[in-house]
């Protein structure tokens, strides 16, 4: 594995955990002395090859799929620009599948596209709210307020949403 390689594969591993809100030794508690914190920075560093096996055990261990570590794949939602309106996905798995079905079904279509695996929150933009207004067979706004109601959008979104339909 060449350095540059080790370097941005290790730069992956970095953003992977830290989005989960993990320090190197939260890694080692979390997994109770499986992944120490010592080799997991020094994979993060490029100072240690990881093998295949390892890096699949690492990717289960983060909850993500494999190819989301190897560098090269950018997650789709790189550049875009800042979201106004986020979504509370600790609140959403509280929600009645029957409700929320098609929310989180969307929701986890967007953190796939985006490797965005910190399973707290998810940002949206205008659009996916029009299109999950289509798909709920809702207005924007109305569907902001079931949203507000189920908790899964902060009173705050009235506002981005008021806004766009100005």
């Amino acid at each position: 594995m060449s350095s540059e390689y080790a370097k941005q594969l290790g730069a992956k591993l970095r953003a992977i955990r830290t989005q989960q809100g993990l320090s190197l030794h939260g890694v080692e508690e979390k997994s109770q002395g499986r992944w120490k914190a010592v080799v997991v920075g020094s994979y993060e560093r490029g100072d240690r090859a990881v093998t295949v096996q390892r890096l699949a055990e690492l990717a289960d261990f983060y909850g993500v799929p494999v190819q989301e570590l190897l560098p090269g794949t950018t997650p789709g939602g790189a550049a875009e620009p800042p979201p106004k309106l986020v979504l509370d996905l600790e609140r959403l798995a509280h929600v009645p599948a029957e409700k929320a079905g098609p929310l989180q079904r969307y929701a986890a279509t967007i953190q796939s596209q985006r490797g965005d695996y910190n399973g707290k929150v998810l940002s949206i933009r205008q659009d996916d709210l029009r299109t999950l207004a289509v798909i709920y067979d809702q207005s924007p706004s109305v569907l902001t307020e079931q949203l507000i109601s189920w908790g899964v959008l902060d009173a705050d979104a009235r506002r981005a949403v008021a806004h766009e339909e100005a």
